[in-house]
């Protein structure tokens, strides 16, 4: 058994444990449109006790330690019977995984999270050359880039904080290392530029090797980061149902 497929097995463990201690955890909004999303801005906690009022056109995805749920107004809905269906298991375990990240190695990335043929980061704390804004980082020393199309040998200048460094991908790599040269700072901000196109990252140094879905939902909220939200949010979806009161 290789050393990735042991550290998954624990990850997956893990992920498990969180899932157990899920009656205790907090229940977020992630998402919200229609008429009352301003009552349901994104990281507002819910009480389990409590019931969301939706108007026509509502639309409000909430997330807990198991998943994610989303509900569709009319109606009203009860929170602790909204409370999400456990996710799966082994894809959503090497998405949160901060390790994996440092054990990565450089290859095609041929799946992830969405829908089939779609490329996505597989996991969480990638840094994705063609994405800007913020962007969480769990372990900077282990922060490594990834892109979409790997088809190509290409070369990404990246700059900040008044120095410039490379990283290079090799045609069919679909990860490189961060280069070394460029120290991964909190709050700094790095311009990458890559195939012609330039996107400016802001980094937000997190704390996450431990916390459940919930929490590092909380945190990307916090920090801006809203792509490495919607890629937990949609990796975290279970059927689109809902229980009325």
């Amino acid at each position: 058994m290789t050393w990735d497929r042991i550290a998954l097995r624990g990850a997956i463990a893990g992920l498990a444990l969180a899932l157990g201690s899920a009656a205790i955890a907090d229940t977020i909004v992630v998402r919200a449109s229609g008429p009352s999303a301003k009552s349901y801005p994104p990281g507002r906690k819910l009480a389990q006790s409590g019931a969301l009022a939706l108007q026509p056109g509502d639309v409000v995805t909430l997330l807990d330690a198991k998943g994610t749920r989303t509900l569709r107004g009319p109606g009203n809905f009860n929170v602790a019977a909204a409370n999400a269906a456990p996710a799966g298991g082994v894809a959503l375990a090497a998405l949160l995984d901060t390790k994996r990240v440092r054990r990565a190695r450089t290859g095609a990335v041929r799946g992830g999270v969405g829908q089939p043929g779609t490329p996505r980061r597989p996991n969480l704390w990638l840094a994705d050359v063609a994405t800007p804004g913020a962007l969480c980082v769990a372990d900077p020393a282990a922060l490594k880039l990834w892109r979409a199309d790997a088809t190509r040998a290409a070369t990404v200048q990246i700059a900040g904080g008044g120095a410039q460094a490379t990283a290079s991908f090799a045609a069919g790599e679909a990860i490189a290392a961060w280069p070394a040269a460029l120290p991964v700072r909190d709050g700094a901000s790095y311009r990458v530029s890559a195939d012609g196109h330039a996107a400016e990252i802001r980094v937000a140094l997190v704390d996450a090797g431990t916390a459940g879905m919930d929490t590092i939902a909380s945190t990307l909220i916090a920090h801006g980061c809203t792509a490495q939200l919607d890629l937990l949010v949609d990796a975290a979806a279970p059927a689109d149902t809902a229980a009325k009161d």
